[in-house]
This record gives structure tokens, C-alpha cells and sequence, in this order.
């Protein structure tokens, strides 16, 4: 039988992954999926810990999560084809300074 548990360590497992891709990742499009898959695994504690419950109020945190995470999409991918436009590149190292 699946328990809380190994939901929550899942999640944790996911989110440690996330948060190792972001620090030493240098392509900005990885670093954005990283942020993606910190902000599910986030959104899989909220499910689990609210199914744990029998409560609604994880899953309505999850669909905030959902909109912030299409959100961040959008504009992130929106900035980096703009970015790219200009610079020719996706490189973390290279964007520090956002002067012509």
C-alpha cells in the first residue's frame, strides 16, 4: 500500500532534483524546467497531504501553483525568445548584464 510517506518522500526526491538542475545548470530553457519540476513536485505534496486529510484546501493550492506555473511559462519562454533574438545564445553566464 502507497502511504503519505512515499508521496511526500517522491516529492522530495523530485524537488531535490529541480533544485540541483537550477544550481548547476547554465542553458536558461533547463534552468526553467527545473523550476517547473520544483513547482510539481510542490504541487504533489499539496495533493497528497490533502488526500492524506480528506481535505480540499491542498488541491485548491495546487491549482495556484498550476496558474503560477503556466504563468511563468509563458513569460519566461516569451523573455528567453527575446533574449535569444538578441544575443544568440541561452547561456545563464552570459545574460548577467541585460545591456545592449
Amino acid at each position: 500500500m502507497v502511504t503519505l510517506t512515499h508521496y511526500l518522500a517522491l516529492s522530495a526526491l523530485l524537488f531535490g532534483i529541480g533544485a540541483v538542475g537550477f544550481l548547476i545548470q547554465r542553458n536558461a530553457l533547463i534552468v526553467f524546467m527545473c523550476v517547473e519540476l520544483m513547482l510539481n513536485a510542490a504541487a504533489l505534496a499539496f495533493v497528497a497531504a490533502s488526500r492524506y486529510r480528506g481535505l480540499l484546501e491542498g488541491q485548491m493550492a495546487v491549482f495556484f501553483v498550476l496558474t503560477v506555473a503556466a504563468a511563468e511559462v509563458a513569460v519566461g519562454l516569451a523573455l528567453m525568445v527575446a533574449i535569444f533574438r538578441t544575443r544568440q545564445t541561452t547561456n545563464v553566464d552570459e545574460l548577467r548584464s541585460l545591456k545592449g
